[in-house]
């Protein structure tokens, strides 16, 4: 029997390597400012109360912006991030937009219904719980950007004084809290801004630190 193989009909019948993928994220823009965003603006209103700046009276006028901006918004950046295959974005946005619809309901269905005597500690447990989330996602952050880093660190210092200063009586931690917040809803607005400017431009005009 021969053994012979004939190299042109050998070449002929090889499978040719398929072109790679395009890529199908590309076509999606970054939903990072816009999670930043909506993130900033709701923190930095809640936190002027909180900062005793501005009447107590008016707070429920966060309410709104925790539902749509807050919350929705942030859902839905957290959302395309997935689609991004960002597993960082998509928790924090994910997880920061459940974060306000859930202080919307508790503020608006369950705060009322408690006993005025356990309100605090409930709400100081409420926080407890999403500083410990934040700490952790302040430690991935560092590979991240200087931004974020910035962004993750006042935000979890301001969870952490508003909790604690919630469950043990201490008005002037939710104080500190108020200010750390306004000073992280700064940095996330910064951070956004960043974003949306670079983008638009094509390039670097404001540096967030990329690590």
């Amino acid at each position: 029997m021969s053994t012979t193989v004939n190299h042109d009909q050998a070449t002929e019948s090889t499978p040719t390597a398929a072109p790679a993928a395009a890529d199908p994220t590309k076509a999606i823009a970054d939903p990072g400012p816009l999670g930043l965003a909506a993130f900033a603006l709701t923190t930095f209103l809640l936190s002027l109360f909180n900062a005793g700046i501005a009447p107590e009276n008016l707070e429920k006028t966060v309410l709104p912006l925790a539902l749509f901006y807050g919350g929705i918004a942030q859902l839905v950046a957290g959302l395309f991030e997935f689609r991004k295959a960002n597993t960082f974005g998509a928790t924090a946005f994910c997880s920061y937009g459940a974060f306000w619809l859930s202080f919307a309901a508790f503020v608006q269905f369950i705060e009322p219904s408690l006993p005025e005597a356990s309100t605090k500690a409930a709400t100081g447990l409420f926080l407890l719980g999403w500083a410990i989330f934040t700490l952790y996602m302040l430690v991935a952050s560092l590979r991240t950007s200087g931004a974020l880093i910035a962004v993750f660190a006042l935000l979890f210092l301001t969870f952490l004084c508003l909790a604690v200063g919630s469950l043990a009586g201490i008005a002037t931690l939710g104080t500190i809290g108020g200010i750390l917040g306004i000073l992280t809803a700064l940095a996330a607005w910064y951070a956004s801004f960043a974003g949306v400017t670079n983008a638009t431009w094509g390039r670097q005009v404001l540096p967030t630190g990329a690590r």
